[in-house]
C-alpha cells in the first residue's frame, strides 16, 4: 500500500513544502493538496517548489476541476512540471465543490468532467485531441505521462470513474462504503471493456494518532461536514431512500443546516456540528497506532492501493512521524 499526505496550501507556502519533505523522509510516496483558488494559495506554484526539494514524491491536487482552469491550461501546467521534474505528477479531479461554490458557480456536470479528463490526459501526454471542435497538441511534450484519478461518490460518477479514469479517489475510510464503491467502480470498468485491476484505488481521510479519542474527533469532525456537501447533492439528486446510494452514507446529514466555506477543511468548523461521533469514527482513522493498522489492513484487503492522509489538525508532524515509524514500514 502506498501512502500520501494531503494538505491545504495555507501560507506560508514554505511550511507546506517542509511538511511534504518530512513526509517523503517518513516514507510517503504522494503529496496532495486542496485546490480552491480563493480559499488557499495557488497549489501548482507550490508543487514546483515541493518537486525541487524532494526526490521521489509524486504531487497533485485532491482535487482540481474542469472550470477554474481550462483543461488545456491544466494540461500544460502538469506537462511543464513533468518536463522539469520527470513525470512526478498525478491529476486528481472532480466536479468541484469549494472552488466552484465559493465563486458562486455550480459544480461541473459529469459530461464536462469526462471531456476534461480526456483533454487533460491527451495534451499532457503529447497527443492530439479535440477541444471544443479545435484539434490541439502541445508540441513540446516529450514522453509525458499523467495519470488522471477521479473523485466520486454517486452512482453515475462512480460509473464514469470506472469507465474512463486511471484511478478512483474515495474521500472517506469506512470499510463498508469503500467495499460498495470500489465494487461499483470496478464493475463499470469491466462493462467498459477495461481491466478493473488496472485502476488505482485511493482512499483519502483524516488520520490522527493518539489515545485521546475525544480530542481526535474534534480535530477531524470537519471532514464529515466536507463529505456532507457531496452527500447533500446526492440526496437532492436521488432521494434519501432511492437505493441508488447507501443509507450508510446519506442518513447522517438529516440535521445539516447549510455550510460556510470560510471554515472549509479546518478543525473546529462550526458547519460540522451536525456530524455525530459515529461518523467521525467511521470516516476517519483515529486512536493508537494499532487502530490505524487494523483499519488499513481492512482497506487493503478491499483492494485499496493508497491511503492519503488528511492532516488538517493540530498534530501534523506527530502523525506524519508516527506513520513513518509505525505504519508505513508494516503496510507500505
Amino acid at each position: 500500500m502506498d501512502f500520501g499526505l494531503v494538505l491545504q496550501t495555507d501560507p506560508p507556502a514554505t511550511a507546506v513544502v517542509e511538511l511534504m519533505r518530512r513526509a517523503e523522509r517518513a516514507g510517503f510516496r504522494y503529496g496532495w493538496t486542496f485546490d480552491s483558488s480563493v480559499l488557499w494559495q495557488e497549489p501548482f506554484v507550490i508543487y514546483s517548489r515541493i518537486l525541487e526539494h524532494t526526490e521521489r514524491l509524486v504531487v497533485g491536487p485532491m482535487v482540481t476541476n474542469p472550470s477554474t482552469r481550462t483543461p488545456e491550461v491544466t494540461a500544460s501546467t502538469f506537462a511543464t512540471l513533468n518536463d522539469m521534474y520527470g513525470n512526478r505528477t498525478v491529476c486528481g479531479i472532480g466536479r468541484g465543490d469549494s472552488a466552484m461554490r465559493v465563486a458562486g458557480r455550480r459544480p461541473n456536470t459529469l459530461a464536462a468532467l469526462s471531456e476534461s479528463m480526456r483533454v487533460i490526459r491527451d495534451l499532457a501526454e503529447g497527443r492530439e485531441t479535440d477541444v471544443g471542435g479545435t484539434v490541439l497538441r502541445i508540441p513540446w511534450v516529450r514522453d509525458g505521462r499523467l495519470p488522471v484519478w477521479m473523485a466520486a461518490y454517486g452512482p453515475k460518477a462512480l460509473a464514469l470513474a470506472g469507465a474512463e479514469a486511471d484511478g478512483f479517489i474515495l474521500q472517506l475510510a469506512d470499510p463498508f462504503l469503500t467495499e460498495w464503491m470500489v465494487r461499483a467502480v470496478r464493475t463499470a470498468a469491466e462493462e467498459a471493456g477495461r481491466d478493473p485491476a488496472s485502476l488505482t484505488i485511493c482512499v483519502a481521510a483524516p488520520a490522527y494518532v493518539g489515545d485521546d479519542l475525544e480530542h481526535a474527533r474534534e480535530q477531524c469532525r470537519w471532514f464529515g461536514g466536507m463529505v456532507g456537501n457531496h452527500v447533500a447533492d446526492l440526496v437532492a439528486r436521488y432521494g434519501e431512500h432511492s437505493g441508488m446510494v447507501p443509507e450508510a452514507l446519506t442518513a447522517y446529514i438529516k440535521q445539516r443546516q447549510g455550510y460556510d466555506y470560510s471554515h472549509h477543511g479546518r478543525a473546529g468548523n462550526p458547519s460540522a456540528d451536525f456530524v455525530p461521533d459515529a461518523i467521525v469514527d467511521r470516516f476517519c482513522l483515529l486512536g493508537p497506532v494499532s487502530a490505524h493498522r487494523e483499519r488499513l489492513e481492512e482497506l487493503r484487503a478491499l483492494g485499496v492501493d493508497q491511503f492519503a492522509l488528511y492532516a488538517m489538525h493540530d498534530a501534523k508532524e506527530a502523525t506524519i512521524d508516527a506513520y513513518g515509524r509505525d505504519v508505513i514500514p508494516v503496510l507500505g
